[in-house]
């Protein structure tokens, strides 16, 4: 089969040039997508007696033997994309009845359908998986919920938390991701097919048909946009930015919990490895590795955003760049969303008596001194001068609050009394913040079972 475009130039293209135009060795990708629109069209030119509904069927039957052969690799081909592969083994099959599939579309909107199409299954994908890390962390929140762990601002000691506490923040922040994905998908299912080139075809084709063939849910609306829209492809890698920024907070973390300085997590052999030159070394490689690939995703959008800040309408040939940003985008973010699932599973142990020891040996219940002069009757900008100067007099001495005798604590105010000790202790700290979306236990437990209950868990 001669190239589609060949009969307009004289000359073959050169050999290196031909490389460098080529996409087949990402787009193959597409290979699926671009079969299912293909049936899809053929089953429409055949409803609207463009071809026969018997010829339909034998270019659909084609073309389900052309996915078989293609899917198992079973094929040599110097053609310059997946579209034009199919094409050529199409009419290889069916002789002159091969070139009449084309009728009615270009590559320009087949490819847009194509990338349409396998963005929406893969989104639906990611979706499944943000949802089992969510499941993944939840359940590691119900065991710990009386778990206590310091809580940070600056990266310094604030208060203490309850673990499962720390840990129901990142389901919040997946289930952001989740609903930002699929109000992406929104605008994804719309189908430019039958856009033609640029400016709709004058053959007689039905493009809601091909439409609910495909399960899109309405067809584009403007020729020219429906061919050269790519802001499904930026919006989504934004949405996948933005869970890759999630996983690398989290990363951070663990890696911060995972040193010897911290101690609050031990990694087990099944997610780290070790040093080839130091033999007590135990490297926190997942969430370092998620750390670092967030980077390509970020890169992908920047990159995206540039190729198409200039492009004048309609199609043009930048936008063949589209597809390797947002493939490895896809595997990126599927891959660290899956690894970061089995981290949480299996490979890490939270270490209990150093935790608690972290939250009895600082000053992270300061405030709660304060809050104690406050519901004594005291204004809270006294209370907290009053107990600065506390601090400061522990620090200068080398001792914590828990540590003042019942006589230093009323030198300060007269308002101390021997209770004191017992507001102080780390589990009444956290457990008496029980504001909504607070640190208490009772408002964690119920939103732990809130959240058993929104992941159809059993518990």
């Amino acid at each position: 089969m001669a190239k589609a475009w060949s009969n307009r130039f004289e000359e073959g293209l050169n050999s290196k040039i031909f490389r460098f135009n080529s996409s087949l060795n990402f787009d193959i990708n597409l290979l699926h997508e671009d079969i299912d629109g293909s049936i899809a069209h053929a089953q429409m030119l055949g409803e609207c007696a463009l071809i026969t509904k018997e010829e339909a069927l034998k270019i659909q039957d084609a073309l389900e033997k052309i996915r078989l052969e293609v899917e198992s690799k079973n094929f040599n081909s110097d053609e310059e994309d997946i579209h034009y592969l199919i094409e050529k083994k199409l009419i290889a099959l069916l002789g002159p009845l091969g070139k009449k599939l084309h009728t009615g579309r270009s590559r320009n909107d087949q490819v847009a359908t194509d990338l349409r199409l396998w963005l929406r299954k893969n989104i639906d994908l990611l979706d499944k998986d943000l949802e089992h890390f969510q499941v993944s962390l939840l359940n590691l929140a119900k065991d710990h919920i009386y778990t206590l762990i310091p809580g940070y601002t600056h990266l310094q000691r604030a208060q203490p938390l309850s673990l499962a506490h720390h840990l129901l923040a990142y389901i919040e922040m997946l289930n952001r991701d989740r609903s930002r994905i699929k109000d992406v998908r929104k605008r994804v299912n719309i189908s430019p097919l039958g856009a033609a080139a640029l400016a709709g075809t004058s053959v007689k084709i039905d493009r809601q048909l091909t439409a609910k063939l495909l399960g899109f849910d309405d067809v584009c609306s403007n020729s020219l946009d429906g061919v050269s829209d790519r802001d499904f492809v930026v919006e989504f890698i934004s949405a996948a930015s933005l869970i890759m920024v999630h996983l690398s907070r989290i990363s951070e973390e663990i890696i911060l919990w995972a040193s010897e300085e911290f101690s609050f997590v031990s990694l087990t052999d099944r997610c780290s490895t070790g040093s080839s030159l130091m033999p007590q070394k135990k490297n926190p490689d997942v969430p370092e590795l998620v750390r670092g690939k967030s980077g390509r995703v970020f890169g992908h959008l920047q990159a995206l955003l540039t190729i198409i800040k200039g492009l004048p309408l309609a199609y043009n040939k930048d936008l063949q760049e589209d597809k390797e940003a947002l493939f490895d985008s896809v595997v990126t973010a599927r891959s660290s969303v899956q690894a970061m699932s089995i981290l949480f599973e299996e490979g890490l142990i939270f270490n209990k008596e150093r935790l608690a020891l972290a939250v009895e040996s600082d000053f992270s219940n300061a405030t709660d001194v304060a809050d104690y002069l406050v519901a004594k009757g005291i204004p809270f900008r006294e209370a907290y001068e009053k107990v600065g100067g506390l601090v400061r007099f522990c620090m200068q001495n080398k001792v914590l609050l828990k540590d003042l005798k019942i006589d230093q604590w009323q030198s300060v105010d007269t308002s101390f009394e021997s209770d004191i000790y017992e507001k102080l202790s780390p589990k009444h700290v956290v457990a008496s913040r029980n504001s909504k979306g607070g640190t208490g236990f009772q408002r964690v437990e119920a939103e732990v079972q809130a959240w058993l209950k929104r992941l159809e868990i059993h518990d």
